[in-house]
């Protein structure tokens, strides 16, 4: 299912004569052109400077509807109806947050304060969300989640997966998914992220819950489907039965693996074919290996790491392997408050061992390649008109300038929804 009625397999765009500077021209009906892109980086190889980034200085782009209809020069850019001017300013594509959970009610606020200031907090963890999940209305989940939608919208991220995992019944993991496909791009269930506290003593019989009644619920608002493999939640073979009903049922497989201990759940993952593998903190070298000989994308998520004081995955070891590597904001109540991906990038340089070309790769690109998109992530002909631009001359900025809300301006589906102050 793509809950955002958007095509799923648009062709990556073909390379004009001048490939090194411009793509086919645009029809004549384009609508609008941006110019003075001071640097854009368009995830295309074969246009600008030839790098994975394909960085275009001085740059155009004429959106046609919601596509984008031509890449090139400010110089040798067509004429179309509407124009705006960047000044100056540089452009990525738009963010693509392959990760995070933002169907739930309540905060941690607590729990987050008492680890931060070193004192034990043994209340109820994922469990604090489920019951304000189980007990908030309709309407309070949706107003939550568009809340964080729109301020990570702000910030530049313009395709956004969510997952269910704080209801833990049928009915409340059915319901999350009806919201939040009616604003994501993507959907997953996640009736699989611990065993629900009404089942706490027969983890099977959870299993078979979550296999059965719940995905006959949860299948027709979801696209994917995921599993918290880990100590505590479920292991192997449990997460291997949660993904291949899933998969019989045509969700494809992606899953929460390695986060907090070495385990099963990368190699899984690879056999299964499933597209991302999240987290992936604690790997063996043949973890590593079977990740870089596979489809399936390593999704790292900073965030997690910044906000429990836990180890950082090693990025450098995946990428030097020819892994391909997706960042995300894990945007969740308890372990990962945030929802800005300019903030995971600047994480992922200062501590993960990536260059701010990589982070800002993994954060389009690479999430495009961990939903299995080819029309969002990248500024190409055909790819849905999706831009951030910033101000400041140049992508690494996102790294340089930590904290800074450097994002003036938003472009999704040729639609200007976030436009610099007067």
């Amino acid at each position: 299912m793509n809950s955002g009625n958007e095509p799923m397999n648009i062709p990556p765009a073909t390379a004009g004569p001048d490939a090194t500077n411009s793509t086919v021209a645009p029809k004549a009906t384009a609508t609008t052109l941006i110019t003075h892109i001071a640097a854009l980086v368009t995830n295309d190889p074969s246009l600008g400077d030839g790098s994975p980034l394909g960085l275009i200085q001085d740059a155009a782009v004429v959106i046609d509807g919601d596509r984008i209809a031509w890449v090139g020069e400010t110089s040798k850019a067509p004429a179309t109806d509407n124009r705006v001017d960047a000044a100056g300013r540089a452009a990525v594509p738009g963010f693509v947050d392959s990760h995070s959970h933002l169907v739930f009610a309540g905060d941690r606020t607590a729990e987050f304060h008492a680890r931060m200031s070193g004192r034990p907090y043994r209340a109820g963890g994922i469990r604090t969300t489920v019951a304000a999940t189980r007990a908030a209305t309709d309407a309070e989940l949706e107003a939550n989640l568009t809340r964080y939608l729109r301020e990570a919208l702000r910030q530049g991220t313009t395709t956004f997966e969510t997952k269910s995992g704080y209801g833990l019944t049928v009915h409340d993991e059915a319901r999350a998914l009806r919201i939040a496909a009616r604003h994501t791009d993507e959907t997953t269930y996640l009736g699989a992220h611990i065993v629900s506290p009404d089942l706490a003593d027969d983890p099977a019989a959870y299993v078979a819950l979550v296999t059965g009644e719940m995905l006959d619920a949860c299948a027709p608002h979801a696209r994917w489907i995921d599993v918290f493999c880990e100590k505590g939640a479920f292991d192997g073979d449990q997460a291997r039965a949660v993904l291949t009903a899933g998969r019989a049922r045509g969700l494809h497989p992606r899953i929460h693996a390695n986060q907090l201990s070495y385990g099963p759940g990368v190699q899984l993952a690879v056999e299964l074919d499933a597209a991302s593998a999240d987290h992936c903190t604690h790997l063996t070298d043949a973890d590593v290996d079977a990740l870089a000989n596979s489809s399936t994308v390593a999704t790292l998520l900073p965030g997690a790491e910044f906000s429990t004081r836990a180890a950082w995955p090693d990025a450098r070891r995946l990428l030097d392997a020819g892994a391909t590597v997706a960042l995300s904001t894990d945007c969740n109540p308890g372990s990962s408050f945030t929802s800005s991906v300019p903030f995971c990038i600047a994480l992922a340089v200062r501590d993960m061992g990536m260059t701010p070309d990589e982070a800002v790769w993994s954060a389009t690109a690479g999430g495009a390649a961990a939903l299995r998109r080819t029309d969002v992530g990248r500024v190409t002909v055909g790819a849905r008109a999706d831009l951030a631009l910033l101000d400041a001359p140049s992508h690494v900025h996102l790294a340089y300038r930590p904290g800074v809300p450097l994002v003036s301006e938003v472009w999704r589906a040729g639609v200007r929804v976030a436009a610099p102050a007067a």
